[in-house]
C-alpha cells in the first residue's frame, strides 16, 4: 500500500509514518499540496494522510479536478470531536489524533485501503477455486475472473497478486465502469501537460502505476469498443503512449481482469472484440456465488461480525445458532457484499450477550427492513414487536434484545436503528444507506418524516443537531 503523507506537525507525522512502514506501507512525504500533487502525478498513491491545518476543504477540489480518487485520512493533534468532525465534513474520510497511535494508524489503514482483504472460505467449492488460483498466480499469464456482482473478484484479484512473483511491486486497480469514456484513456495510459483541457500537468496512468507489477481492470465488460482496440496494442506491444504523447513508454506489467458479464455473449453481440477477450482469457476464474458455497456463508458472518465490533468499538458478540441456520437459508443475492452489510447492521443492532434473528435485519423492494424470515420492520403499523412476528410471542420473561423490543411498534425499532446509524457515521447520509442497505432516496424520505415529527435529526459532521435534508 502506498501511502502519501502531507505536512510535518513537528515530527508527529513522521512517527505517523514510522508506524505505517512497520505495518508495510510504502511511504512518501510531501511538506504541501503542490508538492503532493506533482508526486501523485508521478508516481500515484493508494491513500493520503494529511494535516489537517494544510486545509482538507482545499485538497479536496484539487484531486477531483484532476480525477484523483484517493482516499484522504486527516491528522492533527488532540481529539476534539469539532475537529474529527470539520475534517470529515470537508472531505476526509477517517481523522486521526496525534501523537499517534499504533493500533489506531493500523486500523484506520485497514479500513480505508481494505488492501488486507483476505478471502474467508471453508466450502469445498471455493477449496477448488482457490487451488487453481494458487496454481497458476505464479505465472506471467493473464486471467479473467468471471462471477455475479459482490462474490469477491476483486480480492481473487489481490490473492492472484500476493501469491505471484510481482508480490512486492505494485497492485493497480481501475474500476472500468466508473471512470468516464472519455476520460479512461488519460486514466490508463496518462497525458503530457497540455494534452487537452484541464491537463495542467504531465500525469502518469495506471499502466505506468503499475510498473513491475499487477494491473487489475475492474468489470473489463463496461469499456467502450474504441478503447479496447487501444487496450489491445498496450497489452501485445508491453507499451502505452500517452495521451498527447510524441514517443512510446515501455512497461512491465501482468494484467488481470473481471467481469460480471459472460463475456463470449458479449463478443457474440459486438460489444466486446474477439482478439482482446482471447488476449486477456489465458486462465479464466469463476467465483461462485454464496448461495453455491453455503459453508463459507458462517464463516463469513462470524468475520464480519467481529470485524465491524471492533471497527465500532462495540463488545464482540457470538452469532445465535438459529440466526446462523437462517442465514444459510437465505439466497444472498447480492452475495458476499449483501452478507457484510448484513452483519455489519446486525451489530449495530443488535442489544443483547449475542446477535440474534431479531437483529438480522434486509431490506425489501420497498426498502422497508425485513427480517430474515420474512417479517417487516419499516412499516407504519402500530403493531407490537412481539405481534410482528419479529419475536415469538411468549408470556416467559425474554432476557436480552428481545426484552428490549417487546412493546415498541415496528416502526419505533425502525427509527431509533436509522437515527443510531446516522449519529454513528457522523450524519453522512451515504454511509448510513450504505450500512442500513436501503437507497439514499428511502433514508432521505424517512428522515424528512422524522424531522416533520419534530424529530432531532443529525447533520453531517455532527451527531445530533437539526440538519435541512
Amino acid at each position: 500500500m502506498r501511502l502519501l503523507i502531507v505536512g510535518t506537525l513537528n515530527g508527529q507525522l513522521g512517527a505517523a509514518s514510522q508506524i505505517a512502514m512497520e505495518r508495510g506501507a510504502q511511504v512518501t512525504h510531501a511538506n504541501d499540496f503542490d508538492t503532493a500533487m506533482t508526486i501523485l502525478r508521478s508516481r500515484g498513491a493508494d491513500l493520503l494522510m494529511v494535516e489537517i491545518g494544510l486545509g482538507i476543504p482545499t485538497l479536496i477540489p484539487l484531486l477531483r479536478k484532476e480525477h484523483f480518487s484517493i482516499p484522504v485520512v486527516a491528522c492533527g493533534i488532540g481529539t476534539d470531536p469539532k475537529i474529527a468532525a470539520a475534517a470529515i465534513r470537508g472531505g476526509a474520510k477517517e481523522y486521526i489524533p496525534l501523537p499517534p497511535d499504533a493500533e489506531l494508524i493500523a486500523a484506520v489503514l485497514e479500513a480505508v485501503t481494505e488492501d488486507s482483504q483476505t478471502f474467508i472460505y471453508r466450502d469445498q467449492v471455493m477449496k477448488n477455486v482457490i487451488a487453481l488460483a494458487d496454481q497458476v498466480a505464479p505465472s506471467e499469464a493473464s486471467i479473467m475472473i468471471t462471477g455475479d456482482s459482490g462474490t469477491g473478484k476483486e480480492v481473487m484479484a489481490r490473492h492472484l497478486h500476493q501469491k505471484s512473483k510481482r508480490a512486492a511491486k505494485q497492485f493497480v486497480s481501475v474500476n472500468c465502469a466508473a471512470i468516464p469514456e472519455n476520460l479512461l484513456e488519460s486514466e490508463l495510459f496518462g497525458h503530457e501537460k497540455g494534452a487537452f483541457t484541464g491537463a495542467i500537468a504531465r500525469r502518469i496512468g495506471k499502466f505506468e502505476e503499475a510498473d513491475g507489477g499487477t494491473l487489475l481492470l475492474d468489470e473489463i465488460s463496461e469499456m467502450d469498443v474504441r478503447m479496447q482496440a487501444k487496450l489491445l496494442r498496450a497489452i501485445q506491444e508491453r507499451e502505452i503512449d500517452r495521451v498527447g504523447g510524441t514517443k512510446p513508454v515501455e512497461v512491465n506489467i501482468r494484467i488481470i481482469a473481471t467481469s460480471n458479464r459472460n463475456l463470449q455473449s458479449e463478443v457474440k453481440s459486438g460489444n466486446f472484440r474477439e482478439d482482446l477477450f482471447f488476449r486477456l482469457n489465458v486462465v479464466t476464474l469463476r467465483v461462485p456465488s454464496l448461495k453455491e458455497r453455503p459453508a463459507d456463508i458462517k464463516a463469513l458472518a462470524q468475520h464480519f461480525a467481529t470485524k465491524y465490533a471492533e471497527i465500532n468499538s462495540l463488545e464482540k458478540r457470538p452469532i445465535t445458532d438459529e440466526a446462523l441456520a437462517q442465514l444459510m437459508t437465505h439466497s444472498w443475492p447480492g452475495n458476499v457484499r449483501e452478507l457484510e452489510n448484513t452483519i455489519h447492521r446486525s451489530v449495530l443492532l443488535a442489544t443483547g450477550d449475542t446477535i440474534s434473528s431479531a437483529a438480522i435485519m434486509l431490506p425489501d423492494a420497498s426498502g422497508n427492513l425485513t427480517g430474515l424470515g420474512g417479517q417487516a420492520i419499516g412499516a407504519t403499523s402500530t403493531a407490537t414487536a412481539s405481534t410482528s412476528g419479529i419475536i415469538a410471542d411468549s408470556d416467559a420473561e425474554m432476557p436480552g434484545e428481545q426484552a428490549v423490543l417487546v412493546g415498541r411498534t415496528v416502526a419505533e425499532v425502525e427509527r431509533d436503528l436509522i437515527i443510531d446509524t446516522l449519529k454513528h457515521c457522523l450524519g453522512n447520509r451515504t454511509h448510513a444507506a450504505n450500512i442500513l442497505g436501503i437507497s439514499i432516496r428511502t433514508l432521505r424520505n424517512k428522515l424528512n418524516l422524522y424531522q416533520s415529527d419534530g424529530m432531532v435529526v443529525p447533520q453531517p459532521g455532527d451527531s445530533g443537531t437539526p440538519a435541512a435534508l
